[in-house]
Order: C-alpha cells, then structure tokens, then sequence
C-alpha cells in the first residue's frame, strides 16, 4: 500500500481538502475553507499545513474567534448545511473563545467543524504558556468545556489517531439529525509529528446524505390522528429549510386548507403574502397565528423544536382536544409534547402524509373566510406599526418599515438578538425563502455582524443586512473587519436605543424599575447607573474602521441613507437612534421566566402571583 508521510495537521487539512457531500444527487465540495487566529498551539502546525497545501481549501482569517465560529455557523445554515468551514485556534484564551459560538452551531444543528489547539501531549514544556491546570485531573484542558457543547469530541494524542477521528467528525457533520459542532482538540506537539499515512485516506470520499423516509405504519397512524381533527395547524421550523421541503409545505397546506405558522428559523418558508400563511408562532407571534393556535385541536410540527418561545411556555396551545403530529428527522423532537411521532426527512414526510390524507379526502373545517379575515386584520396592524410615528423620535417599527419598503426583496437579513428579533418574526414580509436569517436558538448577541459576513460569503450576489442592536454591536463586532478584508461587503442597520431595551423591558413588566439594562453614567447622589445616556458614535466608530457610515434621525434620512448604501462597494453601517420601548408588544402570548416568589416590593410580589396563575392554567407535556 503506497503511504504519504505527512505532519498530523498535513494529512487533516489533505483529508479535509478531499470530502464531499451529496444530497440528491448533487454533489458538493463540503469544505470551503479554513477560518483562524494563529498563535502559539496551531500556527507551525496547522498554520504550517495550511500554508503549504496545494489544494482548494482558502483560509478566512478571523479577528475574534467567537466571531469567525459565527460566521461560518451562518454561512453553513445559509448553505442549508451542505457546505461549511473548519475554525482553528490557539490553546487557551483562544479556544474558549470558540465555546459560545459552538454552542450556538449544536443548538441550532448547524455543522461547523472546530480545531483548537492544545496542551503537549508529551507534558514535557510543562505547563505551556496559557495552560490550564486541574490538579485533580491532568488530562484535562481548555478544550475539555467544548464536551458539554460539541455532538462529537476527540483529542488527538497520536498521528494515526487522526485516520478514526475524522471519520467519526464526517459521520456526524452530514448527519441531518445529529449535527452540529464538531470538536478535534489538537495538541500541538501531535500536530507536527509525522506519520505514513495510506493513500486511501486521501482519496475523494462522498458521504450520502439519503433522505430518510417514514415508515408507513407512522404515516397511518399521522393520518388517523389527522382525519378527525377540524382546525388542524401547521407550523414551518428551520427544518423545512434544511430539507428544502419549501413547495411541499405549500402543496400540504393548499390540498387541505391548513394555515402556516412560522417559527424564527422556518420563516419564508411560505411568501408573506400567501393565503394561508398566518406569521410568527408563540411569543414573538402574530395576533393571526395566535388565535387560531388557542383554538387548534392539532399542530402538525415540521422540523421544529418546539422550543418555549414556540409555543409560548406551552401556553399557546389551549384547546382541551389538541394533539401533536411531529415530522423530524431528529428521535428529540417528534417526541416532544407527547406528540405522534413521523421520524424522517421533512419532505419525503410530508409528501406521504399529503398522499394518505389526499386518499381519505380530508379537508380542514375552517369558516369560509376565517383565516383570511385573520390575515387581513393583521395586516392592518402591519402597516400601522410601520408608519408609527412618536414624537420624541424614530420608533424602531417605524424604521422597520423604512427598510421594508427600501430593500431589495431577495436580500438577506440577519439578527439574533434583542428587542429586534420580536419584530422581525412579527412584522418582516418575507417573499422569497432564505432571506430571512435568523439566529433565535440560541439567540446569542454578537452573531449579527459575523452572521452576515458570513452569509455574504455564502451569498456573494445578494445584498445582505445585519439588524442590530446598540448592545450586540459593542458585544462583537470584529467580523466587520474581516468582511472589509475579503471584500464581501456586508450592510449594518444598528439600533440604538441607548442599552439593553429587551431585558429592560423584561425587567419592567415584572415588577422592576428598572434597573442596570441601560447605557447611562453612574449618578454621584444615588451611585447607580442613571445618568444622562452615554454618547457613543457608532458611525465615527465604523469609518474609523474603513467602512462607510451614516447616521440617521428621520425616516426620511433613513430612507435616503439605505438607498446609498446600496451604492456603495464596501461595507456600510446606518446608525439609526431609536426611541427606547417603541418595539413590538405581545400578541396572545406569554412567556414564563422566573419570578421572586418573596419581594419587599409589591409590584414584584403581584406580579409572581400572575406568573403562578399562569403556569398553573398552561397546558403541560
């Protein structure tokens, strides 16, 4: 058997060069690259490796390593995972910096393939610069916390150890049902020891991803459930996406009469404007979509989650006869609220279901005209909301608005965190699918600016614009430097509204004052945080970074501003100042957090009283 004698971070970077994905038919290349930060632990390894390769495989560098984690988590959720990027870091500092944003990729089962550095496995310059020592354990490290966040772990003590190990990060990476982050804790001094690696572990290797179809006993069984239920109620998760099953909820929800509710990650799975398309689902919800989900007496769950804000807390869904009929590829979720399980691709499901119930001539028994009322009532309310106008300034539906009617309907927009995210579910009109990006699994701030860098690689051809707000910008925004470097130019729409307004929100409705959620100095008579706001100049700060900037106060700026931004060839951020409180409220929905059950204030003590009602009148599974 011939053999290639190679580093260890050789022969991965070889190996990663030469993997494909096919779905369909269709064949894809499954690595696009390499995002890193080099330093000690990674660059005279896979820095090494990655400098000298002769292959296709393009490094992105990253300036904050939970930054480039995003961004190749948003450009593989807008490849609809069939292509991603590895992310390698130094040991220490620099892996750490990675576990948020892994633990973003698994919660939102998204692939993304991790590459920290590590400590010596010979233990011999003992302990290195930025070691983590356990005194109790040795064999642990700095890459030991991505276990808790990873769907595959491996450490790599020994060269031949990669040949096992990279197969076992293929299998789960194009599992449609377990991916997510994928961690290879690499040891620096393995990384550069050589081994005579076979020929064949190099060779082109395509891994099948065949779509996964229902067993015909679970189709009868959907049916069955199906067939004796008048309001049923689909709801579109991220999942219809992933398995491209867009044309068949259409066909689905058009053969029977059933309305679609969207959740953040299943929005643009139908055109705004459709029919039966009745909006945002659960607490960020549309008024349209609530009400028929109280009145439901089933929820056919396409490739959801089903996560709290889904379903409001499991309040939503308040119809004594309701019952659940779950379509996914993932065993976690058709179980979820005790419902009739249909394990298997979202499109190959959803297709057998239509077919068993096109049989037995099923309808829905809406009142003719029902949910069309409900959708232009909601509407209505759309538009109002859009052109809201507050006489202390810009409201943030307001500016919603503005873009709404400014951007280009095939653009891309992304968000994940904030205030922001409420409204985009709500109010966005979203016509094609794909244009609506939205990190809410993990809600994670800082994902906005490195999100869409992200899927400006993904998407070189669109325009693609990061909503987001004053807090998450400050959190992370390092990306926008990468996207200025590879000359992907991304378009940022920052809110500011002078703090963390979401929470503030919270806060308020729940019995507080307010207390610690805005940017204001600290007041020398009382010592807390509630001076007069923190002037900060978000658009100096982005043209002193060579992007172009605008700040605006009126619609009219704004509107004026968007249209030059897609002018320009670099990236551009639009400060927007908002007026604080001026988003979105809740529609027949309600979200349980906890609240003290003892205060010495009376409005926290009234309001634990009204969260205990609450919980106690939810429909619990």
């Amino acid at each position: 058997m011939a053999t290639f004698r190679l580093t260890m971070a050789q022969a991965l970077i070889r190996f990663l060069d030469a993997q494909y994905i096919s779905i369909n038919g269709e064949e894809t290349k499954f690595f696009r690259g390499v995002m890193g930060i080099f330093g000690h632990g990674n660059v005279t390894g896979i820095g090494e490796a990655l400098e000298r390769s002769t292959g296709e495989l393009i490094l992105i560098q990253g300036k904050n390593e939970q930054g480039m984690v995003h961004a190749a988590v948003a450009y593989a959720k807008q490849k609809n995972r069939k292509q991603i990027f590895a992310c390698t870091s130094s040991i220490g500092p620099g892996a750490l910096n990675m576990v948020t944003a892994a633990a973003t990729a698994t919660v939102n089962r998204i692939p993304v393939l991790l590459l920290p550095g590590d400590n010596f496995a010979s233990r011999q310059p003992d302990p290195v610069l930025q070691q983590l020592e356990t005194a109790n354990d040795y064999t642990i490290s700095a890459n030991d916390p991505f276990k808790a966040v990873s769907k595959y772990w491996d450490r790599i003590t020994r060269p031949e150890q990669l040949m096992s190990a990279a197969l076992q990060a293929m299998r789960v990476l194009t599992d449609p049902a377990e991916t997510g982050a994928v961690t290879l804790a690499m040891p620096q001094d393995v990384q550069a020891e050589a081994y005579d690696y076979p020929d064949d572990f190099f060779v082109k290797r395509v891994h099948y991803v065949d779509r996964r179809p229902p067993a015909a006993e679970a189709v009868e069984r959907a049916a069955k459930l199906i067939m004796d239920k008048k309001r049923p109620l689909l709801i579109a998760g991220g999942g219809v996406h992933y398995a491209s099953a867009v044309h068949e909820v259409r066909e689905f929800a058009e053969a029977f009469g059933i309305p679609v509710a969207e959740t953040q990650a299943g929005k643009s799975a139908l055109p705004w404007d459709h029919p039966l398309n009745v909006g945002a689902i659960g607490v960020t919800g549309t008024l349209a979509a609530n009400l028929l989900a109280k009145e439901a007496d089933v929820v056919i769950g396409v490739g959801t989650r089903f996560s709290d804000f889904t379903t409001a807390s499991k309040s939503a869904f308040t119809n004594a006869k309701i019952q659940f009929v779950n379509i996914n590829v993932n065993t976690l979720d058709t179980i979820k609220l005790g419902g009739t399980a249909l394990t298997c691709d979202a499109k190959l499901g959803l297709k057998a279901l239509c077919d068993a119930l096109t049989k037995q001539g099923y309808r829905s028994s809406y009142e003719k005209n029902e949910i069309m009322d409900l959708k232009s009532m909601w509407n209505a309310e759309v538009d109002s909301l859009y052109s809201l106008d507050h006489r202390e300034g810009l409201a943030q539906t307001r500016a919603l608005g503005v873009i709404q009617e400014t951007i280009d309907d095939n653009a891309v927009i992304v968000c994940a965190a904030g205030s922001l995210p409420g409204d985009l579910h709500r109010l966005w009109r979203s016509s094609e699918p794909k244009t609506y990006h939205m990190e809410y699994g993990f809600s994670c701030m800082g994902y906005e600016v490195s999100g869409a860098f992200g899927v400006a690689l993904a998407e070189p051809e669109r325009e693609v614009y990061a909503i987001v707000g004053d807090g998450s910008y400050l959190m992370l925004h390092s990306e926008l430097i990468t996207s200025l470097q590879e000359g992907r130019k991304i378009t940022i729409l920052l809110f500011n509204n002078h703090g963390y307004q979401c929470i503030h929100n919270l806060q308020r409705d729940h019995g507080s004052d307010g207390f610690g959620n805005e940017f204001r100095y600290r007041d020398r008579m009382s010592g807390r945080l509630t001076g007069s706001y923190m002037p900060i100049d978000f658009a100096a700060h982005a043209r002193s970074l060579g992007a172009k900037a605008y700040k605006v106060f009126t619609a009219e700026e704004l509107n004026v501003a968007l249209n030059k931004a897609k002018q320009e060839q670099v990236t551009t951020l639009i400060e927007i100042p908002v007026v604080p409180g001026t988003n979105t409220n809740n529609y027949e929905s309600w979200w349980s957090v906890g609240v003290p059950e003892v205060s010495v204030s009376e409005k926290v003590v009234k309001t634990y009283q009204e969260m205990k009602r609450k919980i106690q009148a939810a429909k619990l599974y």
